[in-house]
């Protein structure tokens, strides 16, 4: 690849003794701009990444119907992936905050091919459990370097690169419904081994995208001391606000589970919709989530992160609470509105996390992909159980009233500036 970015991530945020060379380096990364080359192929990379991930809740009516499984054991298989990734990816995140490790994108990439290649072979529930689990590691290994990257890559506009990041992997998510409604729905089981073959083009990519990263990694000295922002929150009110934001994402993501794992169920048992129109629909909801995605990053560098993350939380409060009372047309346009809404908080709490805590990036990276995947996670297992025992419409019932919980955005504090 080419290098059209020459100023490391080290040399942009790490504490340094004069602080004009800090201030140079920033102003010049403004200069240079985004490597928007760069950032196009991580966010390509997230978006096969996360098209592979999305088959497995996609194929939940397949493997439902094949192995007789309950709602609980449903949700079970969504934990085995989610909270693979939830437990590890913190831990790789401060492995690579001290060792970057460029190539272990592509590497990590090889868990998610074998995880695909069990599952379209599956012939038991607990093969199927391992399958979800290997691809749950290699969600683990790819989100925080991979954010790291699109942080190193930005320019200096933050919000804009996590914005086009994560759209990527929101495509692809979004992506998963389809291909399962057009090839695993007519095919079957054995065709999900078909998708191995975008597993092996994301590591072609992955592997040039660390020849662009290893000559940009700085390692810093043990020695030198971390000097903290003056201008930052003191560390306790620090701890709060991360605190308050792990909160956020919980709210946020059990929500979303609550859609992206059983929402088909919701579309076939209420309106007897066909499986794969429940697909097709379910595909307009995750489009939607990553539309807002591509704008929550944006929209946070020009007015303030902390604005982004209180409406797009608590805005969605209203169409939640409405969700369940509406025909189908209103149910799909709501959907709609509250993915979108919803969503644009990610790309907000990340930065805005990363701001709070300097020189963690690969750890906060982790730290909040892997809480929004165990959320997720463990959201699905105990919505399962809900489903099995109040029945699928209860869920949406109870669930409205979640992002109340964006009410704790009032307490995170203000964040000075930054020139992007």
């Amino acid at each position: 690849m080419n290098k059209p970015v020459v100023v490391t991530e080290e040399t942009l945020n790490a504490p340094v003794i004069a602080a004009d060379v800090s201030a140079s380096a920033k102003a010049n990364a403004a200069v240079i701009g985004p490597a928007y080359l760069v950032l196009g192929s991580i966010s390509f990379s997230h978006f096969l990444n996360d098209t592979m991930q999305s088959l497995i809740p996609s194929v939940y009516p397949i493997l439902k119907d094949n192995y007789a499984l309950s709602f609980a054991q449903i949700g079970m298989i969504t934990l085995a992936f989610q909270v693979t990734a939830s437990l590890l990816q913190p831990l790789i995140g401060h492995f690579t905050d001290r060792k970057p490790q460029p190539f272990s994108l592509a590497i990590g990439m090889g868990s998610t091919f074998v995880g695909l290649l069990m599952l379209s072979v599956a012939h038991d529930y607990t093969m199927i459990l391992i399958a979800a689990a290997l691809v749950g590691l290699g969600s683990a290994v790819f989100h925080p370097e991979s954010a790291r990257i699109a942080r190193l890559a930005s320019g200096g506009r933050y919000g804009f690169a996590q914005s086009v990041f994560q759209v990527g992997g929101n495509l692809g998510s979004a992506m998963g419904p389809v291909l399962a409604a057009l090839i695993v729905v007519p095919f079957g089981q054995p065709s999900i081994s078909w998708f191995s073959s975008i597993a092996f083009v994301a590591v072609v990519i992955l592997w040039q995208i660390g020849r662009w990263y290893k000559p940009r990694i700085v390692v810093r000295d043990k020695k030198a001391p971390i000097m903290r922002p003056a201008d930052l929150p003191s560390t306790g009110r620090t701890a709060v606000a991360i605190g308050i934001l792990i909160m956020l994402v919980f709210s946020k993501y059990i929500y979303l589970s609550s859609l992206s794992s059983y929402y088909t169920f919701y579309l076939m048992h209420k309106f007897a919709v066909t499986t794969q129109n429940a697909q097709l629909l379910l595909f307009v909801f995750l489009g939607a989530v990553a539309s807002g995605v591509y704008f929550g990053g944006p929209l946070g560098d020009r007015f303030g992160r902390r604005y982004v993350i209180w409406f797009s939380i608590l805005g969605t409060l209203p169409f939640t609470l409405l969700l369940p009372y509406v025909s189908l047309g209103w149910t799909v346009a709501l959907s709609v509105v509250i993915g979108f809404i919803l969503a644009s908080a990610m790309p907000a709490i990340i930065v805005y996390a990363q701001e709070l805590m300097p020189h963690r990036f690969g750890m906060i990276s982790g730290l909040f992909f892997g809480f929004a995947f165990g959320a997720g996670g463990l959201g699905a297992a105990l919505l399962g159980i809900v489903a099995d025992h109040k029945g699928i419409d209860f869920v949406y019932h109870a669930c409205a009233f979640l992002p109340a919980i964006g009410l704790l955005a009032v307490f995170l504090p203000s964040m000075p500036r930054r020139s992007s």
